[in-house]
């Protein structure tokens, strides 16, 4: 700890970030690789005995090395190669460290051949594999660890995967390896993916991430059974609505807890993870876009009007005048055959709605007598017919 000589306040020693100590680290440790890379080169072209190499090698070697490392130092840096998340490594790293290597390798073969002296090829060839390896090795075995221990620690989850836990993805593109990655390397969960279904033929009989793509959507009641799966992830972003449906009615008679990836948006901006699923709506099986309907619009519409609702106690019925009825109609009237049905809707209005001015009336929308009566009477200004028999099929026969 330090004083402020001015203030005379205490000033905190500022802690380094944990990526500075790696950074601290591997120029420490490319100092070392890029030289012994090529030192080694030059004690195995001499029968791997360094009282073997000659000085007129060796002194070019040394006097060299400052210089080279130096070098090196400024290239890895200028390729980002010190403030890389070494964890999350990719083709892009992997890009960008063999372009370091290649440059650096180039810089050393011709500089130290024009300022001191041509060394042997194999000294050029094969300090520049070595260099390769070490750069990248390094950087690219902290990545192969953490991959291992996800390999351990699925191989643990597995022994205590509950049921509910089993796993099939619909969708091998890219939304379906970002779920399938943060399904198995999640520590948040312990559901595992066991199989993958997906309509591309080119992708049956293969891998991802050591998971099988057992086939295409005509597969998916097979491998429920085969693999024992109680739970579904829809990831289709690119899909059209007519194929999502399709695929979602058939996971939906599986009996499975079904999820789905809403859309391309979270493709586009990276938010492609389990938490983003949800659960399938009936918007998802419409096959076209739902309609949207201005509420305020009909709402402001029904007040001060008489409006009947035929079926009245059935579900629909009674939910149209649950809404109705607080929207200040002159008068609602409940029309339905079943008294019990219209018994409970009206006990539950007037509970609800002290001041509703409710008729609730009984009777057959069949009843042609009746039907006359009713409009002769109260003459609605609006007629929500919602009585229908349930089970048409069986009403039929």
């Amino acid at each position: 700890m330090s004083i402020d000589n001015k203030k005379g306040k205490p000033n905190k020693i500022r802690r380094l970030e944990h990526w500075q100590y790696v950074m601290i680290f591997l120029v420490l440790y490319d100092i070392f690789a890029v030289n012994f890379s090529y030192f080694i080169a030059l004690w195995v072209r001499f029968d791997a005995r360094i009282s073997e190499i000659p000085d007129y090698y060796l002194i070019p070697f040394l006097k060299f090395a400052p210089l080279y490392t130096v070098f090196c130092l400024c290239i890895f840096g200028v390729l980002k190669l010190y403030r890389s998340i070494w964890r999350y490594a990719s083709y892009r790293e992997l890009s960008r460290a063999t372009i370091a290597s290649v440059v650096t390798s180039l810089f050393h073969t011709c500089f130290i051949t024009l300022m001191f002296r041509r060394m042997p090829i194999s000294y050029y060839t094969f300090g520049m594999v070595v260099q390769f390896v070490l750069i990248v090795g390094i950087r690219f075995s902290y990545r192969f660890v953490l991959l291992q221990q996800g390999v351990i620690s699925r191989l643990l989850r597995d022994t205590r995967v509950e049921k509910t836990g089993r796993v099939m993805l619909i969708g091998a593109g890219s939304a379906g390896q970002m779920i399938l990655r943060d399904v198995n390397n999640g520590k948040e969960t312990i559901d595992r993916v066991y199989c993958i279904i997906d309509d591309d033929p080119n992708k049956w009989n293969r891998y991802i991430d050591d998971v099988p793509v057992v086939g295409g959507r005509d597969d998916i009641f097979e491998n429920v059974k085969k693999y024992d799966i109680n739970k579904i992830y829809v990831a289709l972003p690119n899909s059209t609505v007519s194929e999502k449906r399709d695929i979602l009615n058939i996971c939906k008679e599986t009996g499975c807890e079904l999820k789905n990836l809403p859309g391309m948006y979270q493709l586009v901006n990276g938010d492609v993870t389990v938490s983003s699923m949800r659960n399938v709506a009936i918007e998802d099986l419409l096959g076209r876009e739902p309609i949207k309907v201005n509420l305020d619009e009909i709402f402001t519409y029904l007040q001060g009007k008489t409006i009947l609702v035929t079926g009245g106690g059935g579900s629909i019925g009674s939910e149209l005048c649950r809404q109705i009825a607080g929207r200040g109609p002159k008068l609602l009237i409940v029309f339905d055959v079943y008294e019990n049905n219209a018994y409970d809707i009206e006990q539950e209005l007037r509970t609800d709605y002290p001041g509703l001015n409710l008729e609730v009336l009984i009777g057959s929308v069949r009843d042609s007598r009746r039907i006359d009566q009713v409009f002769e009477k109260y003459r609605p200004d609006v007629v929500y017919h919602a009585a229908a028999h349930k089970h048409v099929p069986l009403m039929e026969d």
